[in-house]
């Protein structure tokens, strides 16, 4: 687990009494860290993913979005949860998003999944489509802008979620200062003040805000 605010032992817990990934997700763990080193720990957790999977299966989205795909944990986890609607993934990484094609191949989910390249700042404004449910997990300085262009095409009732919004427990800590705190700090002050929205953080690895479009 990325969690570094929970006590290890209910940690492990949480782990051993979770259902655990698939082979094919062991796999990509472990050809996703061969392959990007250090930068695997933008990868979500496995506890994580069994979520997405959940919550898309509960949630039935016909539109689904994903912002930030890195190597396709995250993309796979939601597209093995629909039952018929599409998934819209947004990366600027050819690279890394190769891999995550490859897997979705594996998976017998490609057809389910359309990838756009390009700044998502960029491409995820031309999409116009009405969005049922979403995750973000990008670049985090630009979190703000990301969030006013899902919560403006999220349908009434429809849910976006948020990784990283605990930043290993620093925003709860007054001596933190540095910038990725601050920032972190102010989206969830952003989020938390927004009228149009019920808002959540769950534990779950660094923290995951589930953000419902009132």
């Amino acid at each position: 687990m990325k969690s570094e605010f929970l006590d290890p032992a209910v940690a492990r817990y949480i782990v051993d009494h979770s259902s655990h990934p698939d082979p094919l997700l062991e796999q990509l763990i472990a050809e996703t860290l061969a392959a990007t080193g250090d930068s695997a720990g933008m990868q979500i957790t496995a506890d994580q993913g069994v979520f997405l999977t959940m919550i898309t299966q509960l949630t039935a989205p016909e539109v689904a979005v994903e912002v930030g795909t890195f190597t396709g944990y995250s993309s796979l986890s939601i597209a093995r949860g629909l039952s018929g609607g599409k998934l819209h993934c947004f990366d600027v990484s050819d690279e890394w998003t190769s891999i995550a094609r490859r897997y979705w191949e594996k998976a017998g989910v490609a057809d389910r999944i359309t990838l756009t390249l390009g700044p998502a700042l960029e491409t995820l404004a031309a999409f116009q489509q009405p969005i049922d449910l979403a995750f973000l997990d990008a670049d985090k300085g630009n979190y703000p802008a990301y969030y006013e262009l899902l919560i403006d095409r999220l349908r009434p009732g429809g849910l976006l979620m948020v990784d990283n919004t605990l930043w290993s427990g620093r925003v709860a800590d007054p001596a933190a200062s540095d910038p990725g705190t601050v920032g972190m700090r102010e989206f969830n002050d952003l989020v938390r003040e927004d009228p149009r929205v019920t808002v959540v953080i769950l534990p779950i690895a660094d923290g995951l805000t589930l953000i419902r479009r009132n």
